[in-house]
């Protein structure tokens, strides 16, 4: 008997301690990212009616060239876009206070061989051209995209891309670097999935991010300024009007809350969101 009693105190000061532990995070739990807006570069003046639908021909807007760091855990680093940097995109286009996109990242100390992915949400050459500056990334894009705008020998099929960064990404298709996405609503790397809708380009997609504060919304362009999303008017380059306000709507479901939409070019990121250091924000 006296050992039976022993084998019972026992079995309750172990049933005690399991009501204080800390239970068991569960394994399903998508990791939480850091979001970073990051601006590379101005572009001062530019047509508001290639950016919002309705607008007077006469208005001019001030862009910000931005790109979006993800810092997430097990040394996962992302990118949305990839900016530019080529010297024709430079002297075409004229922005003021440019740096590449890799060197504003640099003074985050992100280095470009630690950059592990970037999805780029268009091939157009403000969101594509800088992709070959991070060397061991793979480049997500959706398949329907990528097959509308390059051919089987990396060259563009459609004007929206560049000849230069057609080669570049047949070059790493071949290398194996790129994934093509199959579609809609798709989780791609853990806590991040991806979108289309939008129709910015033939197959543009956009990304929601898990953070601690809940889903973070990167529109990229397919909504261009927060100027589209308040007043609901569709951007100015879309294939499909009807179908760009159907994104910002689904936009604003996934989003934990509307503050966290978070648009392609609007200066106004930098202003509403805490400033990390210059040129950048923190979004979570």
């Amino acid at each position: 008997m006296g050992n039976q009693a022993a084998i019972y105190r026992w079995l309750g000061i172990v049933l005690m301690a399991g009501c204080f532990a800390r239970p068991a995070v569960s394994s399903s739990q998508p990791p939480a990212y850091e979001v970073y807006a990051v601006r590379y570069a101005m572009l001062l003046n530019y047509p508001t009616r290639e950016l919002i639908a309705d607008v007077d021909s006469s208005r001019r807007t001030d862009l910000a060239m931005t790109v979006w760091l993800l810092r997430g855990p097990s040394q996962r680093t992302v990118l949305v876009d990839a900016g530019f940097y080529r010297e024709e995109f430079i002297r075409d286009n004229k922005p003021t206070d440019f740096h590449r996109p890799s060197e504003v990242l640099d003074s985050l100390r992100v280095s470009p061989a630690s950059v592990t992915d970037i999805i780029i949400s268009h091939v157009h050459w403000d969101h594509l051209d800088g992709a070959d500056l991070f060397p061991n990334a793979r480049v997500w894009i959706q398949r329907a995209e990528y097959d509308y705008y390059v051919g089987p020998k990396g060259e563009a099929l459609h004007d929206d891309i560049s000849p230069v960064d057609a080669a570049m990404l047949g070059t790493m298709r071949r290398a194996g670097r790129v994934q093509l996405v199959d579609g809609d609503d798709q989780e791609i790397i853990p806590g991040i999935r991806v979108f289309t809708g939008g129709r910015h380009t033939y197959a543009s997609q956009y990304a929601a991010v898990n953070t601690r504060a809940g889903t973070v919304v990167i529109a990229s362009d397919n909504a261009y300024l927060y100027e589209n999303l308040d007043r609901h008017v569709p951007i100015g380059t879309t294939f499909d009007a009807k179908a760009n306000l159907g994104a910002q709507d689904r936009m604003g479901r996934l989003a934990a809350a509307t503050r966290l939409i978070v648009p392609g070019h609007d200066p106004a990121v930098f202003t509403r969101f805490p400033a990390v250091q210059k040129d950048v924000v923190r979004i979570d």
